[in-house]
């Protein structure tokens, strides 16, 4: 099944969607905060179909938060708090249409979510919060969380237009390397 995805480019689509297909081998969900229109999320959802793995969308159906002092770039003058807005409704309605099993949908910010919000055992992360809160925050949810050999896929980390993205991972690097010498899971950065 072929997917039109606005926000993603087809190369990057194809990278998510072949370690979404190798994440099918760990025990674990799939989690993608910072979900949009769905489009990635039907994508995963159309791989999960067949399986045990459940799949989690977390996105503020608000669109996008404000900026702050780490997201200000010339580049990124278009992207701007409130924009990116779609309904909870709308992806759930999407899903319908495409005949696939609605995933478990949660609206709120991610610093609103909990440890609870999110499953125990996470083999696939999409995080595409395109701010540097959103992504630290979508970092610190996920951590600890990730199964042996999970992969975790940051959307945008050298856009210049969103230079918090690259900022909040760069800082979770630094700080995975001081807490532990070996990191378990994978992490693969989309520009």
């Amino acid at each position: 099944m072929t997917w039109k995805n606005d926000q993603v480019n087809s190369l990057e689509t194809d990278k998510i969607l072949e370690l979404a297909r190798n994440s099918l081998k760990s025990s674990g969900d799939f989690v993608e905060l910072g979900c949009y229109k769905g489009d990635t999320s039907l994508l995963i959802a159309e791989i999960l179909k067949n399986t045990d793995h459940i799949l989690y969308i977390y996105d503020s159906f608000e669109g996008l938060p404000q900026k702050t002092g780490n997201d200000e770039s010339a580049l990124g003058e278009n992207f701007k708090g409130g924009e990116l807005y779609v309904t909870k409704r709308e992806v759930k309605e999407r899903f319908l249409r495409a005949g696939l099993k609605l995933p478990v949908i949660k609206k709120a910010w991610f610093n609103e979510l909990t440890d609870e919000d999110l499953p125990e055992k996470i083999a696939f992360a999409f995080l595409d919060g395109d701010f540097y809160e959103s992504i630290r925050d979508s970092l610190k949810l996920i951590d600890g969380k990730m199964v042996e050999g999970g992969i975790i896929v940051v959307h945008d980390y050298m856009n210049p237009a969103l230079p918090g993205v690259k900022k909040a991972v760069d800082e979770w690097l630094i700080d995975k390397q001081v807490k532990q010498n070996t990191f378990q899971s994978m992490i693969i950065i989309n520009d």
